[in-house]
Protein backbone atom coordinates (compact mmCIF):
# COMPACT_ATOMS: atom_id res chain seq x y z
CA UNK A 1 0.00 0.00 0.00
CA UNK A 2 1.47 3.75 -0.65
CA UNK A 3 0.60 6.70 1.47
CA UNK A 4 -2.53 7.85 0.20
CA UNK A 5 -4.22 3.66 0.60
CA UNK A 6 -2.86 3.74 3.80
CA UNK A 7 -4.65 7.07 4.69
CA UNK A 8 -8.13 5.91 3.32
CA UNK A 9 -7.97 2.67 4.98
CA UNK A 10 -6.89 4.36 8.22
CA UNK A 11 -9.07 7.46 7.97
CA UNK A 12 -12.31 5.30 7.35
CA UNK A 13 -11.40 2.43 11.09
CA UNK A 14 -10.35 6.04 12.78
CA UNK A 15 -12.69 7.99 12.03
CA UNK A 16 -15.91 6.26 11.23
CA UNK A 17 -15.41 2.51 12.71
CA UNK A 18 -14.67 1.26 9.15
CA UNK A 19 -17.34 2.40 8.03
CA UNK A 20 -20.34 2.41 6.10
CA UNK A 21 -18.81 5.95 4.65
CA UNK A 22 -20.13 8.10 2.08
CA UNK A 23 -17.09 9.11 -0.72
CA UNK A 24 -17.82 12.63 -0.31
CA UNK A 25 -17.90 12.12 3.32
CA UNK A 26 -14.89 10.29 3.10
CA UNK A 27 -13.41 12.72 0.53
CA UNK A 28 -13.69 15.39 3.24
CA UNK A 29 -12.19 14.01 5.82
CA UNK A 30 -9.37 13.36 3.48
CA UNK A 31 -8.97 16.57 1.74
CA UNK A 32 -9.25 14.88 -1.54
CA UNK A 33 -11.33 14.55 -4.39
CA UNK A 34 -13.73 12.49 -4.46
CA UNK A 35 -13.11 11.43 -8.25
CA UNK A 36 -9.43 11.29 -6.80
CA UNK A 37 -10.54 8.42 -4.40
CA UNK A 38 -12.99 6.70 -6.77
CA UNK A 39 -10.73 7.00 -9.96
CA UNK A 40 -7.10 5.82 -8.53
CA UNK A 41 -7.73 4.65 -5.21
CA UNK A 42 -11.11 2.85 -4.98
CA UNK A 43 -9.97 0.03 -7.91
CA UNK A 44 -6.85 -1.14 -6.32
CA UNK A 45 -7.83 -1.41 -2.31
CA UNK A 46 -11.18 -3.19 -4.03
CA UNK A 47 -9.22 -5.47 -5.90
CA UNK A 48 -7.32 -6.03 -2.86
CA UNK A 49 -9.83 -7.00 -0.33
CA UNK A 50 -9.58 -4.16 1.77
CA UNK A 51 -12.08 -2.03 0.74
CA UNK A 52 -16.03 -3.03 -0.20
CA UNK A 53 -18.52 -0.75 -1.33
CA UNK A 54 -21.86 -0.86 -0.76
CA UNK A 55 -25.18 0.83 -1.39
CA UNK A 56 -24.72 2.39 2.26
CA UNK A 57 -20.95 3.66 1.74
CA UNK A 58 -17.24 2.20 1.66
CA UNK A 59 -16.86 -0.50 4.26
CA UNK A 60 -13.17 -1.52 5.67
CA UNK A 61 -12.85 -5.38 5.25
CA UNK A 62 -11.49 -7.22 8.03
CA UNK A 63 -8.09 -7.71 5.43
CA UNK A 64 -7.71 -3.83 6.00
CA UNK A 65 -7.54 -3.79 10.10
CA UNK A 66 -4.94 -7.18 9.67
CA UNK A 67 -2.99 -5.05 7.12
CA UNK A 68 -3.07 -2.22 9.60
CA UNK A 69 -2.10 -4.16 12.89
CA UNK A 70 -5.93 -3.28 14.19
CA UNK A 71 -8.44 -5.30 16.09
CA UNK A 72 -11.59 -6.19 13.81
CA UNK A 73 -14.24 -6.06 16.27
CA UNK A 74 -17.51 -8.24 14.85
CA UNK A 75 -20.82 -6.70 15.88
Amino acid sequence: LDKGDRSILETMIDKFDGGPVGLDTLAAALGEDSGTLEDVYEPYLIQNGLLQRTPRGRIATRLAYEHLGVPFLED
